[in-house]
């Protein structure tokens, strides 16, 4: 090869690789990579058409538009990462980043939420909003921190009603004998005792099936609960009892809040409380709704008077006694004043 074409090659290969740096070539001058979104699993134990589903799909709005799409929030319904307690206590651990419990089961874990268990504490869900969002809700959510949890907020399970298949229930002398399925809850067990009721613990999963073969007599449940479930099918009666309010909390792993910036904090407590108002609308709708939806559907639906619905009242009082000093006087009396400076005429 001659010298010619020798330096001519030369040239063109020189040409060539300063032209390629001119047009950005080279590791130093590749555009960063984004950034990788944080995922935020929520597990809950209800399903997809649930009041509760309704307010987790507005956290998820709320979240991912806020943060600019820097955090992704994938939404697990039917307890598909654990019941209440296993998937709270996943968060305890840092395995799970967020749950929506029902405060019922967590009393085992934080004594102080047990004082929503007790029989008859509100009289209707406007005045435990107002407990809830106010300074002894905020005291409660505050006092999971040392469990581990982060509360965010507090959203609408709804009061607990009794569907039976034996008869129409108006009275405490109603339900004496009958063999009513609780969750394990010391204060729920008593206060069905106190009624002469055989309170009943067991799974969610298998109360269906146990009604259906007749082996348990009854449950109780929140009226979208009941409808959702199709109890009807298996239940002939639902009375109205509203014995029991106890509220969802939507809870975060502290190991993960901790891990956040200030700012991501607010973007997370903010959703928390917009998708409460949302779910605590939608949880308004489904409960007024679905009463008429159960009548339709052949059930025996009964709405207490004051006089009877007294009447349970007293016959539970004796479970205050023997449980508030456990729960936390203070943290009780708390609640109890709360409830009547707002029911004051």
């Amino acid at each position: 090869m001659s010298k010619k074409v020798i330096a001519l090659c030369i040239a063109v290969v020189m040409g060539l690789a300063v032209l390629a740096a001119g047009c950005g070539g080279g590791d130093k001058k590749a555009a960063p990579a984004a950034p990788a979104k944080k995922v935020i699993k929520i597990s809950i134990g209800l399903n997809e058409q649930s009041h509760e589903y309704a307010g987790l799909k507005k956290f998820k709005e709320e979240v991912e538009k806020n943060s600019k799409g820097r955090y992704e929030v994938q939404l697990y319904a039917n307890a598909q990462l654990g019941d209440d307690v296993k998937a709270t206590e996943a968060l305890r651990a840092g395995t799970l980043e967020m749950t929506a419990p029902s405060t019922s089961p967590l009393t085992g874990m934080s004594k102080e939420l047990g004082v929503f268990d007790l029989p008859f504490i509100f009289p209707n869900s406007e005045v435990a909003y107002k407990v809830l969002d106010g300074p002894v809700g905020q005291k409660i959510l505050d006092s999971l921190q040392s469990k581990g949890l982060v509360g965010l907020a507090f959203w609408d399970n709804g009061f607990r009603h009794l569907t039976n298949s034996v008869r129409e229930v108006k009275t405490p002398e109603d339900v004496k004998g009958m063999k009513v399925r609780t969750m394990q809850n010391p204060m729920h067990l008593a206060a069905w005792k106190a009624l002469g009721a055989n309170p009943t613990p067991m799974p969610f999963s298998e109360v269906f099936t146990a009604m259906q073969q007749k082996t348990i007599d009854g449950q109780e449940n929140p009226v979208p609960t009941i409808y959702q479930q199709k109890f009807y099918e298996v239940q002939k009666y639902c009375t109205l009892t509203g014995h029991i309010y106890t509220p969802f909390v939507v809870l975060m792993s502290k190991k993960v809040w901790d891990g956040m910036s200030k700012e991501d904090q607010k973007i997370f407590k903010d959703a928390a409380v917009v998708a409460r108002d949302h779910e605590r609308k939608v949880s308004a709708d489904m409960n007024k709704s679905q009463v008429e939806k159960l009548r339709q559907a052949g059930m025996t639906v009964t709405e207490l008077t004051p006089a009877q619905l007294k009447a349970f009242q007293d016959a539970v009082a004796p479970v205050y006694g023997e449980f508030s000093g456990k729960i936390g006087a203070d943290i009780v009396k708390a609640v109890q004043e709360e409830v009547k400076k707002l029911t004051k005429k």
